[in-house]
């Protein structure tokens, strides 16, 4: 089968005609129709993800049909369109049998402890507890559009920031997942503010939701800019990329009691920034959360979302590419020029 191989860290991939997968005894063989390119395989590819060992196939936000089942996985057979959560849980342990998967001690990562998606075939793992038989109404593009950045949006919005009707929600980064969580933000109701320092991206924050925007990078204090838009304060604040400045932008501008949810990636030295914990956080009561996937039994919420007419993630899709152009999307990557979603649509 034909793969996309990152053989040297930063380095163009290499397209390659490798061994197909064989077949996990609990998983399933996946032939692929859509994979997205995310931050996620950006990292990897960049050699910050210490589970990637080379050569590797990235890919982790996909779509296909399974060609093939284990003997020891029950609920699926050849022919069913499938999609897969990025985190795998292992479905037995305390956090598994909670229905927390995406904590679960054992997981297994798409695209990361394994190779992923930018192949013809993947082999999927814990099928039982972790694939989903795609609705008819989803096509294979939007399932792989939702991903790890649409699922863990909606995991922040919806579940951890809980964003009620009327609420503001402000979302600090507008690259797919941030623009995930603008869309689902607006669709539950909320007033969304969006938060980059590249006009593009914010114009595209606009059509998918968002009712204000503010460029970083033209503005002194954000989050005094936020608190005066709002009138004290947004509701809950979403940080999307992984940065520290960024990170305090979303504290400074939440209302007391305010819901931060930390879905951007922190890495280097954004992994452990100092925090204004006595003016901030002890003093105005705000509370820290993190979100990262989505468990598969909360999938068909999201599902419903979509079905139903509330959420357009096809506006959320900018590019189509073939497999061979996976590289390229992941070097654009590197100055944060990427707007919208890249799928790889073509293999």
């Amino acid at each position: 089968m034909k793969a996309a191989l990152i053989t040297e860290f930063s380095q163009p991939l290499h397209i390659a005609q490798v061994s197909e997968p064989d077949t996990p005894r609990d998983g399933v063989l996946i032939d692929v129709k859509a994979c997205g390119v995310c931050r996620s395989d950006w990292h990897g590819w960049k050699g910050t993800n210490h589970v990637v060992k080379l050569p590797h196939v990235p890919g982790h936000e996909l779509a296909g049909v399974v060609v093939d089942v284990g003997p020891d996985c029950r609920r699926f057979r050849a022919g069913d369109r499938v999609t897969v959560p990025v985190i795998l849980g292992c479905g037995e342990c305390a956090c598994c049998r909670a229905g927390h998967l995406t904590i679960c001690d054992d997981q297994y990562v798409v695209g990361f402890n394994g190779w992923g998606a930018f192949a013809q075939r993947v082999a999927i793992p814990l099928a039982d507890a972790n694939v989903l038989k795609l609705p008819d109404a989803i096509s294979d593009e939007v399932a792989a559009a939702l991903g790890c950045r649409t699922t863990t949006s909606f995991s922040a919005v919806v579940d951890k920031a809980a964003v009620k009707p009327g609420e503001t929600l402000a979302v600090h980064g507008c690259g797919g997942v941030g623009l995930s969580a603008i869309m689902i933000g607006a669709a539950m109701g909320a007033t969304v503010i969006a938060v980059d320092i590249i006009d593009e991206k914010l114009e595209l924050a606009k059509q998918v939701g968002a009712t204000h925007t503010v460029n970083a990078a033209k503005t002194n204090d954000v989050g005094e800019a936020i608190r005066d838009l709002t009138g004290g304060g947004a509701d809950a604040s979403i940080e999307a990329l992984g940065v520290t400045e960024t990170f305090h932008n979303s504290l400074r501008c939440l209302r007391k009691l305010g819901r931060h949810v930390q879905i951007g990636q922190p890495l280097d030295r954004h992994a452990s920034p100092e925090i204004p914990l006595l003016e901030t956080v002890y003093y105005r009561q705000l509370v820290i959360m993190g979100s990262r996937g989505l468990p598969a039994l909360r999938f068909p919420a999201l599902f419903d979302m979509i079905s139903a007419g509330r959420l357009n993630i096809e506006k959320l899709i900018k590019t189509r590419i073939a497999l061979e152009d996976a590289g390229a999307a992941l070097a654009k990557m590197d100055n944060h020029e990427d707007v919208g979603i890249t799928l790889i649509n073509s293999f």
